[in-house]
């Protein structure tokens, strides 16, 4: 098996700049195929939805309903077992709490000069829809993720849409976790297709305001190209993950934290940023001993990103590691060092920051913050889904006849210089009949 092992002042700029691209090359390359995949969609509807999941997913869904009946809800309760739904409410427990402390805070009319008042007025989005995956693993925990921000947001309707599996059912504890959290639209349909119908809508579904939630390079490219036309979110696409240690790091844990994100595609970027190449060969080593353990799907995924996107970056000092993982702006940043609180204070762009050795895949499902997080490079303007995300704020503005008087010699003077006659008329002449 080969892992990459790189040492970052010898790479030509060319290879700094793949490295830095990561897994954007991958959805670049599926955008006219995803922009066909959208006008059938928009044009054909339910019937393009059919044809696509027949030719993606395999699953033939002519005479079935397109969204989940409450029957399947029911069984789905008997499919999941009493301690995955004791794990389920756990995590929603903890993301819940966390949450609820991401206050909306509304601004309320502030007289700014005599006569002339201010304030913000907060609103809930009108609808989403929450994309969750399903194909390399199913995750009931995107949906909650994604789901719990929303509700304490107060926006009045969330579909959920998730790819069908055999015999065209959705995941049962992504079923059980929706119902717990009082989510009753669930449509059976995945991939570009499913992006295409939420922004459009057809003859089953409505159309929503807004689109979240991670997916592979053909939904994250069915959100570049329709961003304009529907609120897309934040760029969730592949998976990418650095672990920042120094000598003080053991091996084995790791290569087990590095190994988590790896497993979710071939896409994925997985990297170990060290100055030590001692350490960086002892990862190595462990990892190429823990891969051996896994089963083919998982493994096959993580030998092509460890080959690919992924592996080990071996840098000239701790300043220049941390400088390489702000470059980066990963999703999910590790720090194992021997003071990880100076470190982190020092990162600027990472999607989440766990100190010390806190594994990714408790972040990833239970703790308490977002793991739907930035990918792409991203993380250095955007941030972990939140309550904020799905509310809106209007400005209020109020004022009286000393108010107008106050504005109108400034806004005269600014109106006349931009060359707006009727902005300047609607002052200047406001007493003029």
């Amino acid at each position: 098996m080969k892992i990459n092992i790189r040492q970052w002042s010898q790479l030509t700029d060319a290879e700094k700049k793949a490295m830095l691209k990561r897994s954007e090359t991958g959805i670049e390359d599926v955008r006219e195929s995803v922009q066909q995949i959208i006008e059938t969609v928009r044009s054909e509807g339910d019937e393009a939805l059919i044809d696509f999941s027949l030719k993606f997913d395999r699953v033939d869904l002519r005479g079935v309903s397109l969204s989940v009946t409450e029957e399947e809800f029911i069984e789905a309760e008997t499919l999941v077992s009493a301690e995955l739904k004791e794990a389920l409410q756990y995590s929603i427990d903890n993301i819940r709490k966390f949450h609820q402390r991401q206050t909306i805070e509304e601004l309320p009319l502030e007289e700014v000069r005599p006569g002339i008042w201010a304030g913000e007025k907060a609103v809930p989005i009108d609808s989403l829809a929450i994309y969750v995956p399903n194909g390399r693993g199913n995750f009931p925990s995107m949906l909650y993720m994604t789901a719990i921000p929303a509700i304490l947001a107060g926006v009045p309707r969330i579909a959920v849409v998730s790819p069908p599996g055999e015999g065209g059912k959705v995941d049962p504890a992504t079923l059980v976790a929706a119902k717990m959290l009082g989510l009753t639209e669930v449509y059976r349909i995945g991939g570009a297709q499913a992006i295409a119908a939420m922004t459009f809508g057809t003859e089953s579904i409505e159309a929503c305001a807004m689109i979240t939630g991670p997916g592979s390079r053909y939904v994250t490219a069915a959100k570049r190209i329709l961003y304009g036309t529907v609120d897309v979110g934040l760029p969730a696409g592949p998976s990418e993950s650095i672990v920042l240690a120094d000598d003080t790091a053991d091996p084995y844990l790791a290569a087990l934290d590095l190994l988590t994100e790896a497993e979710h595609g071939e896409d994925s970027s997985a990297l170990l940023i060290t100055p030590s190449r001692e350490l960086a060969e002892a990862v190595a080593a462990e990892m190429k001993k823990q891969i051996e353990t896994l089963g083919d799907e998982r493994r096959s995924f993580i030998e092509a990103g460890m080959a690919g996107y992924g592996g080990i970056v071996i840098t000239e000092d701790l300043d220049e590691a941390v400088e390489l993982t702000n470059l980066i702006a990963t999703e999910h940043l590790q720090i194992v060092t021997s003071d990880p609180d100076a470190v982190a204070a020092k990162i600027r762009n990472a999607g989440e920051i766990l100190i010390g050795p806190t594994p990714f895949a408790a972040a990833n499902y239970a703790i308490g913050p977002n793991a739907v997080l930035p990918t792409g490079g991203n993380a250095r303007t955007f941030s972990a889904v939140s309550v904020r995300d799905f509310v809106k704020y209007c400005s209020i503005i109020k004022t009286d006849a000393r108010g107008v008087e106050s504005l109108k010699g400034p806004v005269s003077v600014l109106t006349e210089y931009e060359g707006f006659e009727t902005h300047h008329n609607a002052l200047a002449l406001r007493d003029k009949k």
